[in-house]
């Protein structure tokens, strides 16, 4: 369950990424910093997502569904 909360925290942390993006983009400020600094968060995180899925699959912690349909 604990890795379930993890990646549920991983991925809000991934949309407030990209809201914070979109303001950034939107107000075209020299003093902020840039854009692409939020873009490659997300980028990183749904890498590390990615990755707790394998593992957790792969250790048996995760099981994925047997009959998607």
């Amino acid at each position: 369950m604990i890795i379930k909360i993890i990646i549920v925290g991983l991925l809000a942390f991934m949309v407030y990424n990209l809201f914070r993006a979109l303001i950034i983009m939107n107000k075209n400020d020299p003093n902020q910093p840039s854009m692409s600094k939020f873009i490659g968060r997300r980028v990183m995180i749904s890498v590390v997502i990615v990755i707790l899925l394998l593992v957790g699959i792969l250790t048996g912690v995760i099981t994925p569904n047997p009959r998607p349909y």
